[in-house]
């Protein structure tokens, strides 16, 4: 990014807030221009009248149910009226909804515990999103919704521990990253949906902004035929929104999100492919950009389980933020696309040069960076885990010196990496643990103090979990494996299939699983552990279990 357009940024942001006026933009892959008419009023504003729910004639819940960022004394819940999931307005007018909510002790709601009523509008895509107060500690609820003579899906919760629970024998959480839904089915999320864990922490392209054909693209159905506006790229509110009930009308996806509270954070396709900050990926002007990610931005707020202070203003959202889980563990959620500096060498894989390593370059933007490290010198949990976006070890493509680096990843950065490294050491962080996604492989690296010197110390371990379906099938030793794992002798683990990964805390260490489907280009996968590995005080690195 250049300065002139860092000192206009403020202006730029101002614009995106205010234009509703028909543009035009040019949109990634494309030849024509689509026409632009985001308008974002203020939720509430703009809606006449409410809607008599029971004039509402088809199922509204057609999107499912969802919770997400546990507390210990209330649990965020989610959902989206939409009787036409596939229709641009979900198939109601524009008038708010009144929608009631329960919470239970059980599944069958014998035992309430609380229960209220909360207002869909159509500002917002007639989604929910409900703080429900009061609740108890690390405590299991179930929780559904009614709006007229329709009732919801069962959701299940689980409150967190308090921050003064200093015994907490173990925390279970799944990490999940990377779904395109034209890549095949979500055979890994319907297997997650059985899982017995805590959370689930995704790890960003929940969807992807490239265009779905009629079949659905590799999933090649037979039975249905998609609608034709699905195959485009996304660019309005209008597309985003569609995009998002395509993929959460698949049923996998709905059964993974009643079964477990979600932790999400964003990485690109969001949004666009590789956008950093303001800057697209295909040179359109930055305020026309800026309008875009406001769309995207609204609607990713809009679909996900997320509390107020995550509600977007215009192009800007505060999606970094913590969580903390007792004495065991703190969990720094960061957003690694809104505030970084553009890639170097104009993106892809690259030799390093002046320009990666210039000191000055960030992946975090300088607040997140300082909220991050502050937060690590005030922590004094067992386990400190930093969900994020791309692989944050040095990942060198060739064994030789002629190697190159992903500008897109943390190596594209490396002086903000060895800031974030040297904050958690002077932090005496002993157990810390990064969580990836982006790269659609499974990866097990140790984090070393200094990646050029094989034998510095190893300040931690990072989990990549591999893609939902992005990638197709893949393969457990993808073509590059050899390459790979010669250049990076801190990288333990690297398998190419589709999947997740099941991480247990405990007091003492952690035990991690890379958890492989054996295929997603059609239905009815099978599930396997690929390897099991430990770490831990006494142990640093990823240890064989």
């Amino acid at each position: 990014m250049t300065c002139h357009m860092r000192t206009h940024m403020p202006e730029l942001r101002a614009a995106a807030r205010r234009m509703g006026r028909r543009r035009f933009l040019t949109v990634a892959g494309a030849a024509a221009a689509l026409a632009f008419t985001t308008h974002l009023p203020a939720a509430g504003a703009a809606s006449p009248s409410v809607l008599d729910a029971r004039r509402i004639s088809r199922n509204p819940f057609t999107l499912g149910v969802a919770s997400g960022d546990p507390l210990p004394d209330s649990a965020l819940l989610w959902t989206r009226l939409a009787p036409a999931p596939f229709e641009p307005d979900g198939g109601l007018p524009p008038q708010r909804v009144e929608v009631e909510w329960e919470v239970a002790y059980d599944e069958r709601f014998f035992v309430v515990v609380s229960k209220g009523t909360a207002t869909a509008h159509p500002e917002y895509a007639h989604s929910v999103h409900v703080e429900v107060p009061g609740l108890d500690e690390d405590r299991v609820y179930y929780y559904r919704f009614r709006t007229g003579t329709w009732i919801s899906p069962v959701g299940r919760v689980r409150t967190a521990p308090s921050a003064d629970s200093f015994w907490i024998s173990s925390l279970k959480f799944a990490a999940v990253a990377c779904a395109a839904y034209f890549d095949g089915y979500y055979t890994a999320y319907r297997h997650l949906a059985t899982e017995d864990v805590d959370m689930v922490v995704h790890l960003g392209d929940y969807i992807y902004e490239y265009g779905v054909d009629s079949a659905g693209g590799h999933r090649g159905y037979t039975d249905r035929q998609l609608p034709a506006h699905f195959n485009r790229e996304t660019v309005t509110l209008e597309d985003y929104r569609m995009r998002y009930a395509l993929y959460k009308s698949d049923a996998d996806l709905q059964a993974a999100h009643a079964a477990h509270p979600f932790v999400v954070t964003w990485d690109d396709h969001e949004t666009e492919n590789n956008y950093a900050g303001a800057v697209p990926e295909n040179g359109v002007p930055p305020e026309e950009f800026l309008l875009r990610r406001a769309a995207a931005y609204r609607a990713y707020w809009e679909n996900q389980p997320l509390r107020p202070p995550q509600r977007p203003t215009g192009p800007d959202m505060r999606l970094y933020r913590r969580l903390s889980f007792g004495s065991l563990a703190q969990f720094d959620i960061l957003d690694t696309r809104q505030y970084r500096s553009n890639q170097a060498y104009g993106d892809g894989w690259q030799a390093p040069g002046p320009e990666s390593e210039d000191p000055s370059r960030t992946m975090t933007g300088a607040a997140q960076e300082r909220w991050l490290l502050d937060g690590w010198r005030e922590s004094d949990v067992t386990w400190n885990v930093v969900p994020q976006q791309v692989t944050f070890a040095q990942r060198r493509s060739l064994p030789t010196a002629d190697y190159k680096l992903s500008m897109d990843a943390w190596d594209g950065y490396p002086a903000s990496r060895k800031r974030i490294l040297d904050g958690a050491v002077a932090a005496g962080l002993e157990n810390l643990m990064v969580l990836s996604g982006d790269a659609h492989v499974g990866y097990g690296f140790d984090l070393k103090a200094d990646f050029d010197k094989p034998s510095s110390r190893v300040v931690g371990t990072e989990i990549s979990t591999t893609s939902v379906t992005s990638g197709r099938d893949g393969a457990q030793r993808p073509g590059n494996w050899t390459s790979l794992t010669q250049a990076n002798p801190h990288l333990k683990f690297y398998d190419g299939r589709r999947g997740y990964n099941v991480i247990t805390l405990g007091q003492l260490s952690a035990d991690i699983a890379f958890k492989t489907v054996s295929t997603v280009t059609r239905p009815g996968g099978t599930l396997s552990t690929a390897a099991s590995f430990t770490t831990g005080t006494d142990m640093p690195g990823l240890n064989p279990a």
